[in-house]
């Protein structure tokens, strides 16, 4: 019996998780449930990633502001087979974001399996790699002790935002600007630059929310756009959540209308909450070329003039910023840079992921297709029009079925030719940006992978089956628990998640007693109906040309005076 157990130990697959952010805490979970021993090394002393606030940024780590609040809603953002707690809001502070993923560990015994402090130096492929698929993984502690370990695979989780992108060399005179300027990620709070000028340089979701903030305190805020951007709302029709509003169906619809006719449609309805024009943010591209800026407040700030809309920088001179249009910034004390970031991997060897413009050219967006053994996987290399962790757990429970053997990846020919297909079909799509390389749509890609796990949701047959589940999930939002209702890692509370999704989405809004008030009795209808009645009356020798005419009536109604 020793023997046997010691052999079953043996053949236990060893997978290092390199990152303990929210896919990192995603892999070691998938690994756990596929029956694999994963160890997981995260730099820093926590979990959380990107989500976890420091007031000192730390190098080639990710960071965040003090007020961040995620805009995705709760029950689009959350794992799978874990709902967040129906007290929580539907949109986070990142505080609570960071609580959500400690109960997620502390739940799945996730803790355990994670090295704090101790960095991922090099992964390299051992010398019967061919064979055997290993990996080489050297590390090192706190201490700067050095470590060497052998494993079976790799999953890398260390996602896009740790390497600021600042070209400085595309703003002329910058050597000579007086003022103070950094990146975005370097920001924290506001209370420093009260009664300041303050330029902010980009206006994606981070430089929307900065130039907000800043402009409460600020004598005035420049927001420069090189290309203008569509602005989205997170609160939606109702007051609920914009993006629970987009059902399932929705997608289906996009796959059989033209994209012009579905952009047309939806910039119609964004303009009619403010004309992009008036407010000088139109850009030239359509609203689906681009990913989106979501915020709340930014048109508010704009109708105060304590945002104003500018241009791209054209130079710096000294204390001034001139910008496209010939106009100037006086006095400007401050600019942030808010132009994203640059992902790489300097653990890895160019030849196994090599980045080149921010691409990384990956099978589905997660495996290397040249590698002779697929035992390295990309976890969380996606911006998608949609929350992240979903998308990553997704990617984990793939993964980890393909390092088992259970499932197997197409030829390299294959793997090459969607590769190329996805990068064309971005070309097509998206504006030249470094933020499109790596651009998804939530639920396309979500099916996408689950169809090869197993687990992608079957809503037709469900209207047969369980019409009321059918239901929800072709007209209701696409909600991560759709992907554990059937195959591996089905779980068995995913039926009621999803049935129960709208009651947690009331749930933190409903914090004192009201009552609806009771509608008066209307007198509309008693009167609209005795109208059709003399109407029908007076006509009544007209009965059958009616009958031909539906709109007759109507319009004998309106002449005699009622409407």
């Amino acid at each position: 019996m020793l023997l046997l157990v010691l052999h079953r130990a043996e053949m236990t697959r060893r997978v290092a998780v390199v990152g303990g952010g929210s896919s990192g805490l995603a892999c070691i979970k998938c690994c756990l449930d596929e029956g694999l021993q994963p160890v997981c090394f995260e730099s820093s002393d926590d979990i959380g990633g990107l989500w976890r606030f420091k007031e000192n940024p730390e190098a080639d780590r990710a960071s965040i502001y003090h007020s961040v609040i995620i805009n995705t809603s709760k029950e689009m953002m959350c794992f799978s087979d874990f709902p967040i707690p129906a007290h929580y809001p539907n949109y986070m502070h990142n505080s609570l974001i960071m609580d959500y993923f400690r109960s997620y560990a502390d739940h799945f015994q996730l803790s355990e399996h994670i090295r704090f402090n101790t960095t991922v130096l090099a992964v390299k492929q051992r010398s019967d790699f061919s064979r055997s698929g290993q990996w080489d993984v050297e590390t090192q502690n706190r201490d700067g002790q050095l470590e060497k370990h052998i494993f079976d695979a790799v999953m890398i989780c260390i996602g896009h935002h740790c390497h600021p992108h600042l070209p400085l060399q595309d703003f002329p005179g910058i050597d000579s600007f007086t003022g103070k300027f950094f990146h975005s990620r370097d920001y924290k709070t506001p209370e420093q630059w009260r009664n300041k000028r303050v330029v902010v340089v980009g206006i994606g979701n981070s430089g929307g929310d900065i130039a907000v903030e800043l402009s409460r305190v600020t004598k005035q805020l420049y927001l420069s756009t090189r290309r203008g951007a569509w602005i989205l709302n997170r609160v939606g029709d109702s007051g609920l959540p914009l993006d629970m509003q987009l059902p399932r169906l929705f997608t289906y619809v996009q796959n059989l209308v033209p994209s012009s006719l579905i952009s047309s449609l939806v910039e119609k309805q964004v303009n009619q909450r403010f004309d992009h024009a008036l407010y000088n943010l139109k850009p030239k591209h359509r609203l689906f070329s681009q990913h989106p800026t979501v915020n709340d407040e930014l048109p508010n700030r704009i109708l105060s003039g304590t945002v104003q809309v500018k241009p791209d920088v054209r130079r710096f001179l000294g204390s001034r910023v001139e910008f496209d249009d010939g106009s100037v910034a006086e006095d400007v004390d401050l600019v942030v840079f808010a132009t994203g970031y640059r992902f790489s991997f300097p653990f890895l060897a160019s030849h196994v992921v090599s980045v080149s413009e921010n691409k990384a050219a990956l099978y589905k967006y997660v495996f290397p297709p040249e590698l002779e053994r697929p035992t390295l996987a990309v976890v969380g290399l996606v911006q998608p029009l949609g929350a992240v962790m979903p998308i990553a757990e997704m990617q984990a429970r793939w993964a980890t079925r393909v390092f088992k053997g259970c499932i197997k990846l197409p030829s390299l020919a294959s793997m090459l030719q969607d590769v190329r297909c996805k990068q064309e079909a971005m070309a097509r799509r998206y504006v030249t940006s470094q933020r499109h390389t790596i651009q998804v749509d939530y639920v396309p890609y979500m099916d996408e992978l689950a169809e090869l796990v197993g687990a992608r949701p079957s809503p037709l047959r469900l209207l047969l089956t369980d019409p009321r589940l059918g239901l929800n999930l072709m007209l209701g939002p696409c909600t991560p628990y759709q992907y554990r209702l059937r195959g591996p890692g089905k779980w068995p509370g995913a039926r009621q998640a999803i049935l129960t999704q709208w009651e947690r989405v009331a749930r933190p809004m409903q914090t004192r007693p009201c009552e609806d008030p009771k509608p008066g009795r209307s007198l509309m209808g008693p009167l609209v109906l005795a109208a059709v009645c003399v109407a029908a009356y007076v006509n009544r020798n007209k009965l059958a040309a009616f009958l031909q005419d539906p709109t007759a009536l109507s319009d004998h109604v309106k002449a005699a005076g009622f409407f």
